[in-house]
């Protein structure tokens, strides 16, 4: 079967993960992402993965509720690499090989991330997941993802969500809302649409990286993604 995309960087919501739950990892939604990866790895697609952490702790909010900033964010960090060990299990307990990177040095519980180390993970057809966001406090995973996409060479960024696609407001919110197919980089900008925080998206506008937001949560999108089909919104 041929394929759109020859290396992919998915980018995860931390969210996502909780399945239900309201907190925490579903195992259930784990294996069925693990699942959805493990296809596409073995039609010969080269994937690397950053998820987020706000299904155990957003650095954002906490500071809301108090927290030093720096130490919220370096928090966050932490969930991301909590979420990056049960996705590499999950993936490993099917056969598909996986390696966790931590953007701090974090062994013998991931190895510290380079680009050339993931490039080469990936090729052997292992799935390379970076974890701990940029390193820094103040980037979002969302940056995290773009810099990482970039720094591997994918082709694309995967946004993988809960909702469809990019719309003209919240479609949870506004009954109203119209979903984009299409949408260019700088309309996503002056409409201040929330498909990623601004430094995400203008890293991407930069260095001509294009970025599919799609729902992940229905099995059998992330392959039709990959084949090229026409669902979620492309940004470009």
């Amino acid at each position: 079967m041929s394929t759109k995309y020859r290396r992919v960087l998915l980018k995860l919501s931390g969210e996502s993960l909780m399945g239900n739950q309201g907190y925490g990892i579903d195992t259930e939604r784990l294996g069925d992402y693990a699942r959805q990866i493990a296809e596409i790895v073995n039609l010969g697609v080269e994937v690397a993965i950053v998820i987020g952490g706000g299904n155990i702790f957003r650095g954002l909010s906490g500071a809301a509720k108090g927290f030093n900033r720096v130490k919220g964010d370096q928090m966050g960090m932490l969930a991301t690499v909590i979420n990056s060990l049960a996705l590499s299990s999950a993936l490993e307990a099917i056969g598909q090989p996986a390696r966790v990177f931590t953007a701090i040095d974090m062994f013998p519980i991931g190895e510290h991330y380079s680009n050339r180390l993931a490039i080469e993970a990936v090729e052997r057809r292992e799935v390379a997941i970076m974890a701990g966001g940029t390193g820094n406090p103040f980037f979002t995973t969302d940056t995290g993802s773009a810099l990482r996409g970039i720094e591997v060479e994918a082709d694309v960024m995967l946004k993988g969500t809960r909702v469809d696609g990019v719309y003209t407001a919240d479609p949870e919110k506004d009954p109203t809302a119209t979903k984009f197919d299409k949408i260019t980089y700088d309309e996503v900008l002056s409409r201040g649409l929330r498909v990623m925080d601004i430094t995400a998206t203008a890293l991407c506008k930069e260095n001509h990286l294009p970025i599919v937001v799609f729902d992940m949560d229905t099995p059998g999108n992330l392959l039709k993604v990959i084949k090229g089909e026409n669902i979620g919104t492309v940004v470009y």
